[in-house]
């Protein structure tokens, strides 16, 4: 029986860890395509897709913090630099919507 729950913590640890690399690491990329965007309206749909993987990454990070899945302390940091990846994202989207407006 310990086997198994150690199988299920495993499984759901590469789960995770597979979710985390895939949201964390594909707003660059979108940011990358914001940057290239054709039109305003364009540079915001990219960043908030970019936005919206961001803020995966942090409901993610969110988790492995509340599962003790690793120590707080290694984590507090990396949450707290894609909180405010986050912030800087949403409020380039809303400078970006005000300069539209202008």
């Amino acid at each position: 029986m310990l086997g198994k729950i150690k199988n299920i913590k495993q499984r759901a640890a590469n789960h995770i860890a597979g979710q985390v690399l895939r949201s964390g690491t594909s707003p660059a990329a979108h940011y990358a395509e914001a940057r290239g965007a054709e039109s305003s309206k364009d540079f915001q749909h990219k960043l908030k897709i970019c936005y919206k993987e961001l803020n995966e990454s942090r409901v993610w990070l969110n988790i492995i913090m509340n599962s003790h899945m690793v120590k707080i302390e290694k984590m507090t940091n990396l949450y707290q630099e894609c909180d405010e990846l986050c912030r800087i994202i949403n409020a380039s989207i809303k400078t970006s919507r005000k300069n539209q407006l202008e």
